[in-house]
Parts: structure tokens; sequence; C-alpha cells
């Protein structure tokens, strides 16, 4: 970074650089070297989508006779989904593993990274589920799971 501030007496007014240009130009070109600008790249990304895997779209609708949940997962293969039961809530897990390697010419390894992600979503139901009443599909996207509605007793006031 140059210290001198180059104004040049010849040039008319309307020519001059304003007092602050150089400065400036001195910050821009600091923001734009690295390792500035992977740091204030990496905090954009944070910024535009601070919980990138914290959560997905999940719909509770009830009938007469049971609770639809409905989640939405694309790009999700249906293995990464793990269902879990207990009492009266609902857990819906998804694991993503992914493995990136970068080899040269001579099959050597030049770079390695493993990623690990996973998200969950709870739905809790008013009543505790039995897992023989809970029944699951996975299409194009969109996990559907079912839970039959428990039938209490009715008691008759006297």
């Amino acid at each position: 970074m140059s210290s001198q501030f180059p104004l040049d007496p010849k040039k008319k007014t309307s020519e001059k650089q304003e007092p602050f240009q150089l400065i400036k130009k001195s910050m821009n070109q600091f923001f734009q070297e690295r390792p500035v600008k992977n740091f204030l790249q990496s905090m954009d990304e944070f910024f535009s989508n601070p919980f990138p895997n914290m959560s997905f779209p999940v719909s509770v609708n009830e009938t007469e006779e049971e609770h639809i949940i409905k989640a939405e997962l694309p790009g999700i293969n249906k293995e990464q989904i793990h269902i879990d039961v207990f009492d009266n809530r609902l857990i819906i897990s998804v694991t993503h593993l992914e493995l990136i390697q970068e080899e040269n010419t001579q099959q050597q390894i030049i770079h390695k990274s493993q990623t690990y992600k996973k998200s969950s979503r709870t739905v809790a139901l008013p009543f505790v589920i039995e897992e023989k009443n809970v029944k699951a599909s996975y299409q194009n996207g969109l996990l559907t799971i079912r839970v039959k509605k428990q039938k209490g007793k009715k008691i008759n006031i006297l």
C-alpha cells in the first residue's frame, strides 16, 4: 500500500481526486485479498443461511382416524431417514455423510475432507404412540407418516 496522496496540482479542480478516495481504494483492496476475502465470504454464507441443516418443513394434519405427518426432504435417500417413537413424540432425523477426496495424476491423495450433518424434527401428539400404529412411506422427496389414533374408553357421567 502506498502512503503517498497523489494529488497533481497541475490538474484542474474537477479532475482532482477527492481526499478519501485513496483510503477507500486501499480499504477495498484490503477486503478483496486473502485471507480477509475468504473470511468475509464465509461470514456472508453464514448470515444468509445461519442454520442450513437445522430443520426441514413438516406439516401435521388430522383426520377422524389418523394423524398425517409430512416432511419435505428433497435430495435425501431413504437410508438417510430415521424415525423414532418415544411416548407421545415422533422424531424424524436425517443424516448426511459426505466424503470428498481429491487425487493428483499419480493417484496420491492431495485433499481429503469429511462432512457429517444431522437434522431432526420432533412432532408431539396428544396420545402415547404405539409403534404398530405407525406407517411410513417415502416417495419423490416427500416422507409421509400415518399414525392411527388411539381409541379411548368413553366414561358416562352419573
